[in-house]
């Protein structure tokens, strides 16, 4: 007699690849960003087409075809690709920096009664206080303005990152731990075999965090001290009532936010493919 399967699943299902049943909730977020996002540029352009003044004033705000032809005509630019590529070697720089120092650190301040009682009371002061609060700083510290922005960053990113990979190695079980130790295992064994990849999902939830943080202030450093760079080039076009540069500067940072925050969270799931995930 044939094996029916388990209750409550037809023979259609049971005969379904995995793939085609999992690409179907793809398709189907696909389809709902990309209806969200039609009737946002709906909306967007039917208030500015109308010149609505109710609460909110859209009759100076460029409309989505004065922001589309300005992005045409700065695509054609030099300087529109020079200043994507300065802004990222800022956010890539200060971001690695911060994630290197930020995880070590954040291991350190876990497992170590003692650098957590050297170094936690500093942390925990120095951490309230916003990173785009240390451009004058920065700016005394520095010799060079590209020098204070890659600080900012690094400010910026490194606290959230420090703060998850913390709160990750205290998560742990214990009973990891002591089963290695139990088979002979030495303080570089658990550091490598548990604390490292039980920490990983934990480590990339901050790493996410920090690179959100860190577009937030980098911008923020280009608008008040920078030469060059996505931030400094909107803030210029504010300066001089370009209205549509200022969006597409806008548009252009959301863009590079999503680009590198996927890089990170593509990292992430290809680094705890180990872990159990539930089917779509």
């Amino acid at each position: 007699m044939p094996d029916a399967g388990p209750p409550g699943r037809s023979r259609e299902n049971r005969r379904r690849p995995a793939g085609a049943r999992s690409s179907r909730p793809r398709l189907f977020n696909t389809a709902l960003g990309a209806v969200a996002l039609g009737a946002a540029l709906t909306a967007w352009h039917v208030l500015t087409a109308a010149d609505v003044r109710f609460w909110m004033r859209f009759d100076r705000f460029p409309g989505p075809a004065e922001v589309a032809r300005e992005f045409g005509r700065q695509l054609q630019s030099a300087q529109f690709y020079g200043d994507m590529a300065q802004s990222l070697v800022r956010i890539l720089s200060g971001f690695a920096l911060a994630a290197v120092l930020g995880v070590a650190l954040g291991i350190a301040v876990a497992r170590s009664r003692w650098t957590a009682g050297l170094l936690q009371p500093l942390f925990e002061v120095v951490r309230p206080i916003p990173a785009i609060a240390l451009v004058p700083v920065a700016i005394l510290l520095f010799p060079a303005n590209e020098q204070g922005i890659v600080f900012i960053t690094f400010a910026a990113a490194f606290f959230p990152i420090l703060v998850s990979t913390r709160h990750a190695v205290r998560a742990l079980p214990t009973a990891w731990e002591e089963g290695v130790r139990t088979l002979g295992g030495g303080r570089p064994r658990v550091l490598l075999g548990v604390v490292l990849p039980g920490v990983l999902p934990g480590v990339f939830g901050g790493l996410s965090v920090g690179m959100g943080v860190a577009w937030i202030c980098v911008i923020s450093a280009e608008m008040i001290s920078g030469d060059y760079g996505v931030g400094y080039r909107t803030w210029a076009a504010y300066t001089i009532v370009d209205y549509p540069a200022v969006l597409v500067g806008m548009v252009t940072i959301g863009l590079l936010g999503r680009l590198t925050a996927g890089a990170v969270e593509l990292a992430g799931r290809r680094l705890t493919r180990w872990l159990p995930r539930e089917a779509p």
